[in-house]
């Protein structure tokens, strides 16, 4: 509660969102000493699988390889293929055809994952792709597959966001954790949406590698002051091989 009132929540939004966050399982009530929560065990893959997505960032260079996912599922499970769709979107995909999806083969694991959530194994396929196309003709369809304009305008808004948060003031602890949670929530949907294809495949003047950029330099600046402030506010005993990231 101390830690979102410095973020400006109020109270009653504070409570509402630990509730919400323990109907989805993501948090356990814990008793000891005091009333409080601690994090579901079985949450612990789900968050260092997104806290690796968003904190080391993964960049396609030329030559790397492809994945493509092929799947046909019936009219009669059509909300089932709307699902599978909705979240190869969401970690990145581009769309090649309504049933044939792409995107880095670094983004496999996350793929498989999404195909065995879903039981769609029988419906779906996943190929291995070394080369697509010549390279001129390869950036031609990689515009057809991905919305860069939309892409761009997520990049856009981060950096609107990151001059915002570096006009604060971020001298102090409590300083810096505010500026460090508003620069999280402002990036955590950037890189699931960019896949941050190779830079010879995007627009001459992209802002993917700005925004990364930008984001690892001001990440740097705040995450160990805003952790220390973490730390003063809960007195916990923490690990000081704990970073700032994991938390």
């Amino acid at each position: 509660g101390s830690l979102m009132k410095d973020l400006g929540g109020p109270a009653a939004r504070t409570g509402a969102g630990v509730v919400r966050l323990k109907k989805k399982g993501l948090l356990l009530q814990d008793r000891v000493g005091a009333i409080g929560y601690r994090l579901n065990p079985e949450s612990q893959t789900m968050l260092e699988r997104g806290d690796r997505r968003i904190f080391e960032v993964q960049r396609m260079r030329d030559g790397d390889p492809w994945c493509l996912i092929s799947f046909s599922i019936p009219e009669s499970q059509r909300d089932l293929r709307h699902q599978l769709r909705r979240r190869l979107q969401w970690i990145g995909c581009g769309v090649a055809a309504p049933a044939l999806w792409v995107c880095p083969d670094y983004l496999t694991g996350e793929v498989r994952q999404i195909v065995d959530d879903l039981d769609v194994g029988d419906f779906a396929m996943l190929f291995k792709a070394e080369a697509l196309e010549e390279p001129g003709e390869l950036k031609k369809l990689v515009r057809e597959w991905w919305d860069f304009d939309q892409l761009g305008r997520e990049h856009a808004e981060f950096a609107v966001a990151v001059d915002a948060i570096e006009a604060l003031p971020l001298d102090t602890d409590a300083e810096a954790f505010v500026g460090y949670m508003r620069l999280i929530d402002s990036w955590r949907v950037v890189p699931y949406v960019d896949p941050v294809l190779s830079p010879s495949l995007v627009p001459d003047d992209w802002l993917g590698e700005v925004s990364l950029e930008r984001f690892d330099s001001l990440s740097l600046r705040l995450a160990d002051r805003a952790w220390a402030h973490v730390c003063a506010v809960t007195e916990a005993d923490v690990d000081p091989a704990v970073t700032a990231a994991s938390a």
